[in-house]
């Protein structure tokens, strides 16, 4: 009896290890893919003069990889970020990019500060992309 618990046991605890296995490939399948969109993305950047400044991947159940990018600001008036949008206008990755960049100095002008070089864009790939926007160097990060 002992023997035939001690085998249930077992082999629900397969079966988990099995199931954990395959979520995480299908994890990792996913990240690669949209990593792979991304990656598509930032030549683009580049041409509309965000340079980047750092890249990195992290590997794990959920792989990721982080890109910071800079520009002086004179680069993106107001004018430039709308028409940039309208140019971007099918790509959901440039559109995030522009659109984000765009809100942020839109509320760093209700702040009344001075703009404090450079802008730093750095962005985050994984299942969700995050998208983050800095007016000048960030102390902490």
């Amino acid at each position: 009896m002992i023997d035939r618990f001690k085998k249930a046991i077992q082999d629900a605890s397969d079966l988990l290890r099995e199931q954990a296995s395959q979520i995480g490939d299908s994890a990792r399948k996913g990240s690669y893919k949209v990593i792979e969109d991304w990656l598509k993305i930032f030549p683009a950047l580049e041409l509309y003069g965000l340079e980047i400044t750092s890249f990195a991947l992290s590997v794990a159940i959920n792989p990721a990889l982080e890109v910071e990018l800079k520009a002086d600001h004179d680069q993106f008036p107001t004018e430039r970020l709308n028409e940039i949008l309208a140019e971007v206008k099918g790509s959901t990755g440039l559109t995030s990019v522009f659109s984000t960049i765009k809100t942020t100095y839109g509320l760093h002008r209700q702040t009344a500060a001075s703009l404090r070089d450079p802008l730093i864009v750095k962005i985050h790939i994984r299942l969700s992309p995050e998208i983050k926007v800095y007016i000048g160097e960030p102390i902490i990060d």
